[in-house]
């Protein structure tokens, strides 16, 4: 049995880690969002009043589904995305992104399926190379110290 123990710097690091990963999410999100909005004009559209900040509102709004729904419908759904052998796992970024439309209202749009879908899978392989390049050598870094 290995007895873990905490001291206050570790707590600290753990804290200032899970932090940095929310902010590089924010603003990965948030890039990504207002490209593929200046991209695709006519079906994805993000309210540029107040310097930007429902970019940033749905950015926060999409972290936050993946973090809290997403696990669970993941799950629920896990019978189709493996008939589909993985297919079906962009459709849950889809989902999220129509919730998030429908929680911004007028401020966050997107029209039409298949650039939902775009958007979907640009998120995905964002969040992986924000995982690989970015996000594991910050914490293990952090580890190390």
């Amino acid at each position: 049995m290995k007895l873990i123990i905490m001291d206050k710097k570790t707590s600290t690091k753990a804290h200032l880690n899970r932090f940095i990963d929310w902010l590089i999410h924010m603003v990965a999100y948030a890039l990504v969002l207002i490209i593929v909005s200046i991209i695709f004009k006519k079906t994805i559209y993000i309210d540029n009043s107040y310097f930007g900040i429902w970019g940033l509102f749905a950015s926060i709004i999409i972290y936050l589904l993946n973090k809290t729904v997403k696990p669970i419908i993941v799950w629920l759904t896990l019978p189709i995305t493996g008939l589909t052998l993985g297919l079906f796992y962009p459709f849950i970024n889809v989902f999220i992104l129509h919730v998030t439309d429908f929680i911004l209202g007028s401020h966050f749009e997107i029209n039409g399926i298949f650039f939902a879908f775009i958007v979907a899978v640009l998120i995905s392989v964002m969040n992986v190379l924000m995982d690989i390049m970015i996000i594991e050598p910050i914490l293990a870094r952090g580890n190390r110290e």
